[in-house]
């Protein structure tokens, strides 16, 4: 099957790319801004080109040859004008569909409330529900999905969920704390999204998906802090917080832009729980599915251990997998990561400079205040943590999986790159990243006259409230701590280069021996 995907650098487009291509379909995906989707694992083997939903001519370019068309846009966050570009672009997207003789149209929308006039909804569900209703009315067959909140990495409404929860103990909210919900794990949503390329030509209608679970959204609260490892949490709701209020509010708490906060807020008075379940007479649910409340909360918070990316990292265990933060999801998402970063240019080859790096810790120290990691330590050590005790295994050399007093080596690219993991006692987790890079020469300069150049990331990503004080307390130290690292990391370097050089000439000034010839 031939599947075209708009949205592909969205939460939803992103992951089912991936998921239609294992499910055996050629993939041409329609984007604004193909360059963001380079560095996706999928990049080579998807169709990528330029467009616009709002573009007749480039949407009906991309229409060529398809038989399924994904339509995973929206205009939320484009400001108060965003139903009418929902219209349009909506409009546009089935007449070019038809025109193409695109065989189906399957569209993720927002599921409604029962019994309520369109006209009554917040203004994101009405444009949701008339994106439907333009896609139903096309003649092109159409499969309308509609869900509540996705839980997952990167969903805003799922994002909007973490940060309330995580950052306040105790909570003064409004009255929609009380509304029911249904809300789906996103594995479920994709399974759906994928299933729908195979129905048959006569289905031309929209469907409620939902996970087994009807929770009020402080049930959802408490069940995430649950999950989460955090104390239960204190949930007051006032009936004077309107939505309106209420957004301003979530403004202030999380990093979610106003304009996507305020009108998912918006909706949440509205009580939004499936009324059939009719897409497993043709999406039929495997054993373990639909995936229930805690479940999706578990694989959406699974521990995460690779920082290369600041605020999105790899899953603990399977890579890629639906559940997981990706590169092109926005700053806001995957929770908070704190960072202190730190670089130096240093006089001396990278070689030198990279042994400074590696034999770190131990006895050889840490290059910083030493007053400070030893008063860290015994602070760790009194907590029941390992303190600095454990000092390395090898003085020169290090590999991955080591302990380095109370850190561990979980990824090494000798010459080039060292990250730690914090073993320690900590409200979070925590990396530092060690890199010896040869920066681009200047221009002019000669080939090869590149300058060594010594790159340092402390990253810190809190578990609660409490996370967040223990970032804050610290971070007034981390001019001495980590900046007296930098510097004297690449002293050590420059020093050590120079020994290395005065040493070498003094072997090559020695005059060499002759013996004398007998006989």
């Amino acid at each position: 099957m031939r599947c075209l995907v708009t949205g592909a650098s969205g939460y939803i487009g992103g992951r089912l790319v991936p998921e239609l291509l294992r499910a055996g379909h050629q993939v041409r995906c329609l984007a604004r801004s193909p360059e963001r989707l380079r560095d996706q694992d999928w990049a080579d083997s998807a169709d990528i080109v330029r467009g616009d939903v709002t573009d007749p001519d480039s949407t009906g370019a991309a229409m060529r040859d398809i038989d399924v068309a994904y339509y995973l846009v929206h205009a939320l966050g484009s400001g108060d004008s965003f139903e009418e570009t929902d219209r349009r672009a909506a409009q546009n997207f089935a007449d070019r569909a038809h025109a193409a003789g695109v065989r189906r149209i399957v569209y993720l929308g927002g599921l409604t409330p029962e019994g309520v006039p369109e006209s009554e909804l917040s203004p994101h569900l009405r444009s949701r529900a008339e994106v439907g209703r333009i896609f139903l009315e096309s003649p092109v067959p159409a499969t309308v999905l509609r869900a509540a909140v996705i839980i997952g990495s990167g969903s805003a409404s799922f994002e909007m969920l973490r940060y309330l929860t995580e950052r306040l103990p105790v909570m003064v909210t409004p009255s929609w704390v009380s509304t029911r919900t249904q809300p789906v794990a996103v594995r479920d949503v994709l399974r759906y999204l994928v299933g729908s390329a195979d129905m048959p030509a006569e289905v031309d209608r929209g469907f409620d998906i939902g996970g087994p679970d009807v929770v009020t959204y402080a049930e959802m609260m408490q069940r995430y802090a649950a999950v989460a490892r955090l104390p239960r949490r204190v949930i007051l709701p006032v009936p004077v917080l309107t939505p309106r209020l209420s957004s301003h509010w979530i403004g202030v708490v999380t990093p979610v832009p106003p304009t996507i906060a305020r009108p998912l807020t918006e909706s949440l008075r509205h009580e939004v729980v499936c009324r059939e379940h009719d897409i497993t007479d043709h999406v039929p649910d495997p054993p373990d599915a639909p995936i229930g409340i805690d479940r999706a909360l578990t694989l959406a918070l699974r521990r995460v251990r690779d920082a290369d990316v600041a605020t999105r990292w790899s899953s603990a265990s399977v890579p890629g997998a639906p559940s997981d933060p990706l590169p092109t999801d926005p700053d806001w998402s995957g929770g908070s990561l704190y960072t202190d970063r730190r670089s130096r240019q240093v006089d001396a080859p990278p070689e030198a400079l990279w042994r400074v790096i590696e034999s770190i810790g131990g006895d050889n120290g840490w290059y910083s205040f030493p007053l400070a990691w030893a008063v860290r330590g015994g602070l760790d050590r009194l907590m029941g943590g390992v303190g600095l005790r454990r000092g390395r295994r090898d003085a020169q050399r290090l590999r991955v999986g080591d302990t380095l007093d109370f850190w561990r080596v979980e990824e090494i690219e000798h010459g080039r790159l060292l990250r730690l993991r914090a073993e320690m006692r900590l409200p979070g987790l925590a990396w530092l990243e060690l890199r010896a890079d040869t920066a681009p020469p200047e221009e002019g300069a000669p080939p090869g006259e590149g300058a060594t150049e010594y790159s340092q990331r402390a990253l810190f990503h809190p578990h609660g409230l409490l996370g967040h004080l223990y970032w804050w307390s610290i971070s007034p130290f981390h001019a001495v701590v980590f900046g007296g690292m930098a510097r004297n990391i690449a002293r050590a370097a420059e020093h050590r280069a120079r020994n290395e050089e005065a040493t070498d000439r003094s072997r090559a000034s020695r005059p060499t021996a002759v013996g004398a010839g007998g006989g």
